[in-house]
Formats: C-alpha cells, structure tokens, sequence
C-alpha cells in the first residue's frame, strides 16, 4: 500500500510545542506535516497523522498531529498516543518488526506503507557516494 501523500502546514502553536524548554523535538522543526499512514479514503472523516517526537522511554507514548480535511474546514489536534502494538515476526529469517504508528491506527500496519519518493531516494544512494564526489 502506497504513503498517504496528505500535507499540511503546523499551527503555530505546535511549532511552540515542539521547540519549548524542555520538549525532545527538533531544534528548528519543519512547518509541515505528511501523513505517514497508508492511503485512506474519506479525508473529511477520516484523519491524517504525522509522528511528531518520542515518548520519555522507548515504550511510552509519543507526540503525534492529527488533522481532517481540507481548506477552511480542516480540523486538527496533537496528542500522545500510544504505540501499536502490533509485531510483524519473520520465522524464515527471525525478523522482529514493530508496527511505527500509533494504536488503533486506520489503514496498514508501517510495514505495508510504502513512501515511494523514499525507496527513489534510497535506491540513488551507494556505498562511497558523497557529494564531494
């Protein structure tokens, strides 16, 4: 399943958020957002999120923007929310996969989503490249 490809601006408060005393975020966070679920249909019912910061230890909640629709009637909110805890394990090769989306997420598990700009990117890069040549 492909990336929602969904994006949207931060509201200045959650930029506050971000970068308060004391927050783990990003010194200077980007003023956008992507959906990071895999597509899903409905964007006035149906939410878009984007990871934001970890939680204090690995396994606590972490920091995720919601948002609903589109133009004048787009709705959002950023909340903690748990992790899901869904586990992909691989018997063939003893792969241990966690789910790197938020519980009761909509659509695939992370490891379904596919971000093709990424896997573009990804595939350009080869050991010994630089940009110094």
């Amino acid at each position: 399943m492909l990336q929602c490809t969904a994006v949207t601006l931060l509201p200045p408060d959650a930029v506050l958020r971000l970068t308060a005393p004391g927050a783990d975020g990003p010194d200077d966070p980007e003023p956008y957002v992507l959906c990071e679920l895999g597509t899903h249909d409905d964007d006035r019912h149906t939410a878009h999120a984007a990871y934001l910061r970890p939680g204090r230890t690995p396994d606590s909640p972490a920091l995720w923007f919601f948002w609903t629709g589109s133009g004048p009637e787009r709705t959002h909110r950023a909340e903690s929310a748990p992790w899901c805890p869904a586990v992909l394990r691989r018997l063939d090769s003893g792969l241990v996969r966690r789910c790197a989306l938020f519980d009761h997420h909509t659509a695939s598990h992370s490891w379904d989503v596919t971000d093709p700009l990424g896997d573009l990117i990804a595939e350009r890069l080869v050991p010994g490249d630089s940009p110094e040549g």
